[in-house]
C-alpha cells in the first residue's frame, strides 16, 4: 500500500537510510537551490531542511534524485502500473491471455478518486485545511541570481473545466508559480502556464463565460500527485487518476463549504483563489533548458486563503542545464510511456526527448519503413508520416528537431543512445531530399531561438536506407579545411563526422540570416572532407562542445533554430523544398536575442562549498 502522505513517505526514507536530516539554518534565496542541485549531482539523499530562514516550515530537497529513490518510492505499486500501461497498449491482449492481465486488477480499483462532502466548519479529515498560514511566510525559494522573485517549482495546480465541473474534467498539471517580486501584490501569484497545456483550456472557457477561473495551487502531499502531475498521460487518463494508481491507493477530495473547488485532502499546502482577468509581468525564472526564462505577461492568481496542515513539510526543486532532478522524473516517464508509443504514434517504436539537448529542442524517435518495400533502396516515406505525426500530438509537438531513424536499416539502434544515432543518421543522409522545414509554427515558450516568443521553425530530418559514407574521426589529409573566411577559426571534433568551428560573434537581429555563415557554406562547397564530416556545428567555444557529447548536444539544439541558423554547401530550393549537399552547416552560437546562459553567484558558491567542507553540516552528502 503506498503513502497516504509526505510524511509517511519521508519517515520510510528515513528508515530505510535515504533521507537525512539538516537542522543548520539556511536561506532559501539562492543558497537552498545551490545545495539541492549538489546533492543531486552527488547522489545524495532526500534532504530534510528544519531551519530555513524566513519561515516556520521545514523545506524538503531531492526527493526524487535518484531513479534509485523513485523506485523504492513507488515500489508496492509499479508492478500495477507497468500491467495497466501495457493492458492500455495493447487491449486484446485482455482477450488472448486474460489471466496476464490479473496483475492489472489491484491498480485499477485504486485509479477512481474518492469524494467526500463535508459541512463541517472546520472540516474534519482533511489535514491541509487545519491550519491558515500567509503566503510570505511560506519558503521564499530563489533559485538564481536573476530571477525575478520567489517561486514554487514544484506545484501542483488544480483546475477544472467550467463547461463541466467536477474532478473529471480536472487538470493537475506542474505550472511554476511566482509568489512575489515584479508587480505581484501581497496576494498575488504569477502562473506560468504554457501552451500544450490543460490549465490553458480550462481559462479559455472561463474568459468565454466571462468569469474568473478558480484555481488551487497544492504543495506536498503523495509523491504520486507530483509524478501524475509532469506525466503525458494518454486520453481518457487523469492526473487523479493516475495518481491513484501509481500511489497505490485511491485520491482522497473533499468538497468543502467556502471553497470554490474539491480539496485534494493529503496535500500539504493549499493556495485558493481565482485568476484575475488581466495579466502580470511573470520571471526571468532559471530553467530546465539552462538559459532563463524572461519576464513576460502571463496570468496571476488572486489569492484569497493559504491552509496547510499541521506537520506540513515543503518540497522544492532547482531545476538549470540538465541533468537535474528532473530528469529522473524524464527517465522514469520513458520507461513507463514505452509500451505506448506504438499505439499512440503508428509506425514509431521508440522516441527519446534528450535531456541532455533540454528535452524539447531534440527528439530521436526509430520508426518503421514499410511503404514502399518493392523499391531496391529503402526511401524515407513512412518516416515523415510518422515525423509529422509526432508534431501533431502530445508534447512531442513542441519538439524543434525530429530525427528519425528506420529500425530495419539497424535492428540494434535504440534512440536513447543519442551519439550512436546521430552517427547513423550522419552515415545515411541524403540532404538532397531528407530535410523538411516547417517554418513560424508553435514554439516551446523556453526557446527563444525562434522568430518570436512561442514561435520558431521545426525540422523533421528523416533517413532511411544503406550506408552512404564513412565519417571521420580526424582532420588531416582530404579532410583538411579549406581557406575559411574571416572570423571562423579554432577546429574540433564532436565526433564521428561532426566537426566544430569557432565563429565570429553573432550581431544580427532575430530572423536574419547572417552572410558570414552563407559564405563560410560557399567556403566548404566541394570540400573534399564533406563527406567525411558531413555536419559542421559553428559555436562560440569549439573546446568546451568538444570535451563531452553532452556540451555538444546541449550547445548545439538549444542555440539554434532549424529555418534561421541551418546552411549548406550548394543550398538550393526547388519547388519550396530546401536542400543541399554536405556538409551540413548548422550556426549554435549565442545571440543578442537568445536568453543569458544561467551562472551561480560565487558568494553563494563558496557559502555551500564551505558547507560541504570537513567539519561542515553538508560534509559527506555533497
Amino acid at each position: 500500500m503506498g503513502y497516504a502522505s509526505m510524511g509517511e513517505c519521508l519517515a520510510d526514507l528515513e528508515a530505510h537510510g535515504h533521507l537525512a536530516r539538516i537542522d543548520t539554518e539556511l536561506d532559501p534565496c539562492q543558497e537552498l537551490p545551490a545545495i539541492q542541485r549538489r546533492a543531486f549531482q552527488a547522489g545524495a539523499p532526500a534532504l530534510l531542511f528544519t531551519r530555513v530562514r524566513g519561515t516556520p516550515f521545514p523545506v524538503l530537497a531531492n526527493l526524487f534524485g535518484t531513479k534509485e529513490r523513485l523506485r523504492h518510492i513507488f515500489r508496492d505499486s509499479l508492478p500495477a502500473v507497468e500491467a495497466v500501461l501495457r493492458l492500455k497498449a495493447d487491449p486484446a491482449a485482455a482477450l488472448r491471455k486474460p489471466w496476464a492481465c490479473l496483475s492489472a486488477l489491484p491498480g485499477l480499483a485504486r485509479m477512481l478518486p474518492r469524494l467526500t462532502k463535508t459541512g463541517k466548519n472546520p472540516p474534519a479529515g482533511v489535514p491541509v485545511l487545519e491550519c491558515s498560514t500567509r503566503l510570505c511566510d511560506l519558503p521564499q525559494i530563489v533559485g538564481w541570481p536573476l530571477e525575478g522573485g520567489p517561486f514554487i517549482t514544484l506545484p501542483l495546480v488544480y483546475s477544472e473545466d467550467p463547461l463541466r465541473p467536477g474532478p473529471g474534467s480536472s487538470n493537475l498539471g506542474m505550472y511554476r508559480v511566482q509568489m512575489g517580486g515584479n508587480e505581484y501584490g501581497p496576494d498575488e501569484v504569477g502562473l506560468h502556464y504554457q501552451i500544450h497545456r490543460g490549465l490553458a483550456v480550462h481559462h479559455a472557457h472561463a474568459l468565454s463565460q466571462g468569469k474568473a477561473l478558480p484555481v488551487h495551487i497544492y504543495v506536498g502531499g503523495p509523491p504520486s500527485l507530483t509524478l501524475a502531475a509532469v506525466m503525458p498521460l494518454p486520453e481518457g487518463l487523469s492526473e487523479l487518476r493516475f495518481a491513484g494508481l501509481l500511489g497505490g491507493r485511491r485520491v482522497r477530495l473533499a468538497s468543502v463549504p467556502g471553497l470554490p473547488l474539491p480539496v485534494l485532502t493529503q496535500a500539504d499546502f493549499c493556495i485558493s483563489g481565482h485568476i484575475l482577468p488581466t495579466t502580470k509581468p511573470e520571471g526571468p525564472f532559471g530553467d530546465h533548458l539552462g538559459y532563463y526564462s524572461l519576464t513576460h505577461d502571463f496570468p496571476a492568481l488572486r489569492v484569497e486563503a493559504v491552509y496547510h496542515r499541521k506537520d506540513a513539510v515543503w518540497p522544492f526543486t532547482s531545476v538549470g542545464r540538465p541533468p537535474q532532478e528532473d530528469t529522473v522524473f524524464g527517465d522514469f516517464i520513458h520507461e513507463l510511456t514505452g509500451p505506448l508509443v506504438s499505439q499512440v504514434f503508428p509506425g514509431v517504436r521508440e522516441v527519446h526527448a534528450v535531456d541532455a539537448a533540454g528535452v524539447h529542442p531534440l527528439l530521436l524517435a526509430l520508426g518503421s519503413e514499410r511503404y514502399t518495400p518493392y523499391e531496391s533502396e529503402r526511401r524515407p516515406r513512412e518516416l515523415i508520416t510518422a515525423g509529422l505525426h509526432l508534431l501533431g500530438f502530445t508534447q512531442t509537438a513542441l519538439a524543434k528537431y525530429v530525427l528519425l531513424a528506420a529500425h530495419e536499416d539497424a535492428p540494434g539502434l535504440t534512440a536513447h543512445d543519442a551519439p550512436a544515432f546521430l552517427r547513423h543518421m550522419l552515415e545515411r543522409a541524403d540532404f538532397s531530399r531528407d530535410l523538411h522545414f516547417i517554418t513560424r509554427s508553435t514554439n516551446d515558450t523556453l526557446d527563444y531561438t525562434g522568430t518570436d516568443f512561442n514561435e520558431g521553425s521545426k525540422l523533421v530530418w528523416a533517413s532511411a536506407g544503406p550506408q552512404r559514407r564513412t565519417l571521420g574521426v580526424e582532420l588531416g589529409g582530404a579532410a583538411s579545411l579549406p581557406s575559411l573566411p574571416e572570423g571562423f577559426g579554432k577546429a574540433r571534433l564532436a565526433g564521428p563526422g561532426i566537426l566544430l568551428l569557432e565563429g565570429p560573434r553573432h550581431t544580427l537581429d532575430r530572423n536574419q540570416c547572417d552572410p558570414r555563415m552563407e559564405d563560410l557554406a560557399r567556403a566548404l562547397t566541394d570540400w573534399p572532407g564533406g563527406e567525411a564530416f558531413p555536419l559542421v556545428v559553428v559555436v562560440d567555444d569549439a573546446d568546451f562542445c568538444a570535451r563531452s557529447p553532452e556540451n555538444f548536444l546541449w550547445a548545439a539544439f538549444t542555440r539554434s533554430d532549424p529555418a534561421a541558423d541551418i546552411y549548406g554547401a550548394g543550398a538550393a530550393v526547388r519547388a519550396k523544398h530546401w536542400s543541399c549537399e554536405a556538409p551540413l552547416v548548422m550556426d549554435a552560437r549565442l545571440k543578442p536575442f537568445h536568453a543569458p546562459p544561467l551562472e551561480e553567484d560565487p558568494a553563494v558558491t563558496r557559502r555551500v562549498e564551505s558547507l560541504a567542507a570537513p567539519g561542515g553540516p553538508l560534509h559527506g552528502l555533497l
